[in-house]
């Protein structure tokens, strides 16, 4: 028995590699693209965008696994029917329920890692990810460019026309603020330098003059050093530990819908074991290979559930959509295959 074990896991193991890395590599190059995306509004480096990448492993491996798992199952069983392994395996006096038993250990196995990845992992990375960008996006707004038109210093539209990169100067500054439709000002200066104070940054100004415009009067100044201070609102990212973040689950009903369907998701690989060896485990003389089909009905059943369960989910409804699922893998397992093998 445990050669067996042995040899039928070995086979799904190959089987589930297969599958899964050209998954995880497709949609790795999705979620590539759409991290380089960012690059159009804050600077990446190489190191920067891999560590933008890596918070989000966690989700490419739960959104793929599932769907892997069903894949590989049906394929595995597909081929040892095929080439009348199984029908061997029955002449040994194992009956298909016996076989079957082991892949559903496997599958225990990947839901209780489904299970880890998105109760524990995913909550950080999304976190750490929304962190470091906000981080970046603070940078990007105190990068100031040369000769580039509509940028932003808190209230203050600046333009620069040079800038030293050696001790971040600037040459040539003007600065424009319109607090409404009767109150504007602009402020032109020939040096200038961003500073930091206890955490708030400013923009000194130096040798330049000003101009303050409301309906009842148009004042000049002119001024040897002037400090514009960032008062736009800055929120900062606030990380919260794992059990507070689902403890708000019963408040929030969007998170307790996230809940739901993550952890209809994490049991996709246990429900689908005894609905894919229902049509895969097949008497190659008389049963047509249907494999294909078989993965694609399972896969949009569980997850048309899932995604019902994120929208109108209830303790429940989620009860109800395990049971029915694994009761009706069961049902059809014991009528297709085990009551002939």
């Amino acid at each position: 028995m445990v050669n067996v074990r042995g040899y039928i896991t070995g086979n799904f193991t190959r089987s589930f590699l297969t599958i899964f890395l050209p998954f995880f590599l497709i949609i790795s190059l999705v979620y590539l693209v759409k991290i380089s995306a960012l690059t159009a509004q804050i600077k990446l480096s190489f190191t920067e965008l891999l560590t933008l990448f890596s918070y989000s492993v966690p989700d490419i491996v739960f959104y793929t696994l599932p769907l892997s798992f069903i894949a590989a199952l049906a394929n595995v069983l597909i081929k040892l029917s095929t080439d009348n392994e199984l029908i061997a395996l029955y002449a040994l006096g194992l009956n298909a329920d016996r076989i079957l038993r082991n892949l559903f250990w496997i599958s225990m196995l990947f839901s209780i890692l489904l299970l880890t990845i998105s109760f524990l992992a995913m909550p950080m990375s999304k976190q750490l990810y929304k962190s470091f960008k906000e981080e970046k996006k603070a940078e990007a707004k105190l990068n100031i460019v040369p000769g580039k038109l509509g940028q932003k210093f808190g209230e203050y539209y600046v333009y620069v026309k040079e800038k030293n990169e050696t001790d971040e100067s600037f040459k040539d500054l003007v600065i424009y603020n319109r607090t409404d439709m009767s109150n504007e000002q602009f402020f032109a200066a020939r040096n200038g330098r961003l500073n930091k104070h206890n955490g708030q940054t400013s923009l000194l100004l130096r040798n330049g003059y000003g101009y303050t415009y409301t309906k009842e009067s148009l004042q000049q100044a002119q001024y040897e050093s002037l400090e514009a201070f960032d008062t736009a609102s800055h929120r900062s990212f606030q990380f919260e530990d794992i059990i507070a973040y689902w403890k708000k689950a019963p408040h929030e009903p969007h998170i307790m819908h996230r809940l739901f369907f993550f952890l209809f998701v994490s049991l996709i690989p246990m429900l689908a074991v005894y609905l894919v060896a229902a049509f895969t485990m097949i008497n190659p003389r008389y049963q047509s290979n249907h494999s294909f089909t078989v993965i694609f009905g399972v896969t949009l059943l569980l997850y048309l559930i899932a995604s019902s369960l994120e929208k109108w989910g209830t303790i429940p409804l989620l009860v109800i959509a395990v049971v029915f699922t694994f009761g009706l893998g069961i049902l059809l397992f014991k009528k297709q295959v085990a009551r002939y093998f």
